[in-house]
C-alpha cells in the first residue's frame, strides 16, 4: 500500500447554506465524499487505492491576517457583517447564510493546512472545501466566492514556508479572475489558466499576460475534448510552467468542464482528470489540489476520485 493520501475535509462546510437549488450547494460535497467512502468500503481490486484517503479535519488555525493580505479591511468587514445580520446575496449569484463568514474561514484553513502539509511532505494533497474561491477579488465577491483560496495560500507559501516561486494552475471551467487579480503583480507568483471562452466572467484573454509575463490564459471554445486540452498542454501550459520553475503547485480543481456539468459546454469526462493530475505531479510532486467548481454530482465525486486516485501513486 502507498503512503497515506491527505483529503482536508470537514462536514462544518454545509454550514455555507446557499439553499437546495443554488448550483453550489452542500450536496457537492456529500456527494464526493459518499462516493470516496463507498470505495473505501469496497473490496474490489480497482478500488484498492482508496484504502491510502486520510481525512483531516482542518484546523481552527487564525487565518485573518492572511486573508487581509490579499483582500481589503472593508470587503472582510462587509462579509462578516452580512454574515451577523442574517446572510444574504452579495451578487446575483453569491449567497451568504449567518454561518457562511465562518465556514469560508475554515476553507481558508483548510488549504493552508493542505499547503504546509505539501511543503513538509514533498507530496500531493485534496482540500476537499467549499465555498470556492477563485472568482473573489480584493474587495468583491463573485461567482459563488468568497475568499480567493488559491491566491492566500500561494502568498502565504512565500511568506511564511520559505518558497521562491509559487505557480497556480486553475483548470475550472471558468477563468478565475480573482485569483490573476491577485497574483499578477508578483514575479514570485504564476497563474495560467484552461477555461472554456466565450463564458462567465468574460475575463482571461490570451493578451492578458501580466506585468511579469507571469500570466498564461489559454481559452477554449464550447465542445472542446481531452486533444484540445492535451495539445495546449504540451505547447504551451508545461512550458510555461516549466520555464517558471516553482517550489509548490497549487491547482485550483473545479470538474465543471465535464461535459455532464449544466454550467459549461466543455465535453472533458471524469477519467480526463487523471491524465490532468498526472501531468501537474510530472512538474512537481508538491502539489495541492483544492476544489473550485463541479455542480453534477456524479461528475464531480467520479473526477475528483480520478485526481486522487493519481495523485495516490506519487
Amino acid at each position: 500500500m502507498n503512503s497515506p493520501f491527505p483529503v482536508f475535509y470537514s462536514a462544518l462546510f454545509a454550514g455555507h447554506d446557499t439553499g437546495t437549488r443554488h448550483p453550489e450547494n452542500a450536496g457537492r460535497l456529500t456527494a464526493v465524499v459518499d462516493y470516496l467512502k463507498t470505495l473505501q468500503q469496497s473490496l474490489t481490486k480497482e478500488a484498492e487505492w482508496a484504502q491510502n484517503i486520510q481525512w483531516i479535519e482542518p484546523s481552527n488555525r487564525a487565518v485573518i491576517d492572511h486573508v487581509k493580505k490579499v483582500h481589503s479591511l472593508a470587503y472582510v468587514a462587509k462579509l462578516e457583517q452580512v454574515a451577523t445580520a442574517g446572510g444574504g446575496y452579495l451578487d446575483s449569484d453569491t449567497v451568504m447564510s449567518p454561518s457562511s463568514y465562518q465556514v469560508g474561514l475554515l476553507a481558508v484553513a483548510a488549504w493552508l493546512d493542505g499547503i504546509d502539509w505539501v511543503w513538509q511532505h514533498q507530496r500531493p494533497a485534496f482540500v476537499l472545501a467549499r465555498p470556492p474561491g477563485h472568482h473573489a477579488e480584493c474587495d468583491r465577491a463573485m461567482g459563488f466566492c468568497l475568499f480567493s483560496n488559491a491566491a492566500i495560500a500561494a502568498h502565504y507559501a512565500l511568506a511564511h514556508l520559505g518558497a521562491k516561486r509559487v505557480a497556480i494552475l486553475d483548470w475550472d471551467v471558468h477563468h478565475g479572475n480573482g485569483t490573476q487579480a491577485l497574483v499578477l503583480n508578483s514575479p514570485q507568483l504564476a497563474y495560467c489558466s484552461f477555461h472554456q471562452s466565450p463564458a462567465y466572467p468574460g475575463t482571461g484573454q490570451t493578451a492578458d499576460t501580466g506585468p511579469f509575463q507571469n500570466i498564461l490564459n489559454l481559452p477554449l471554445p464550447p465542445g472542446s475534448q481531452l486533444a484540445d486540452y492535451q495539445q495546449l498542454w504540451t505547447t504551451k501550459a508545461r512550458p510555461f510552467l516549466s520555464n517558471f520553475g516553482a517550489d509548490l503547485l497549487i491547482v485550483s480543481a473545479g470538474y465543471d468542464a465535464t461535459q455532464a456539468d449544466p454550467l459549461a459546454g466543455i465535453c472533458l469526462h471524469p477519467g480526463d482528470y487523471g491524465w490532468f493530475t498526472q501531468e501537474c505531479l510530472s512538474l512537481t510532486p508538491k502539489s495541492l489540489f483544492g476544489l473550485e467548481g463541479g455542480y453534477d454530482y456524479t461528475a464531480l465525486a467520479r473526477s475528483v476520485a480520478a485526481t486522487i486516485r493519481t495523485a495516490c501513486s506519487v
